[in-house]
């Protein structure tokens, strides 16, 4: 893994951290390199890091609507198959949440297009994202890309992510990541 040799320290005035996708639905996925339950428990210690901070915790969950309405109905050789989900599927995993938290529903990948989220951190004074969720490649990836296109600095938690496979999940890490955000690691993220 790349990691940074910058400082991990974050001011708590402008940074937020975007937990991706740690939903009833996504969670029930076989991960890898890391199984989904330890994703959630890394995010759930990250967020009461954030909140006893006093820093922003945004909560991105994904859901397409009645009748899968809000589905990406795009041509693609291995695209997003409309079907019927449980209920349940979008609920954010037990206990993730807290009353002072963001929420942002996304209907995609990423977590900025179609959605306020870039409204509420702007509102918000935040310039520094620190993000973690599943999956690795899809959903932390293309937000990343586009915060950083957004002029957010970026900041991925790379043992609190994960995907379908470790070579997505490695790939992403070392030859994406890296040129638009710092990889760091759960136990340096610190706030002041």
């Amino acid at each position: 893994m790349t990691q940074t040799s910058h400082s991990t320290t974050f001011d708590a005035r402008t940074t937020a951290l975007v937990l991706i996708d740690l939903q009833t639905g996504i969670l029930a996925m076989n991960t890898a390199p890391y199984p989904t339950s330890d994703v959630l428990e890394k995010g759930k210690a990250l967020a009461a890091t954030f909140r006893q901070a006093g820093a922003a915790v945004v909560l991105v969950n994904v859901d397409f609507g009645p009748g899968m309405g809000n589905a990406p109905r795009n041509a693609t050789d291995a695209g997003f198959a409309a079907r019927d989900l449980p209920a349940d599927w979008s609920a954010l995993a037990d206990g993730l949440a807290a009353p002072t938290d963001l929420l942002v529903t996304k209907a995609q990948w990423g977590a900025f297009y179609g959605t306020d989220l870039d409204l509420k951190l702007r509102r918000r004074g935040i310039r520094t994202i620190v993000i973690a969720g599943i999956a690795t490649n899809f959903g932390v990836e293309s937000t990343v890309r586009s915060g950083w296109e957004h002029g957010y600095d970026m900041v991925v938690v790379e043992d609190a992510c994960t995907t379908v496979s470790r070579e997505l999940h490695d790939m992403a890490v070392t030859a994406i990541f890296p040129r638009i955000a710092r990889v760091v690691t759960s136990a340096t993220v610190a706030l002041a």
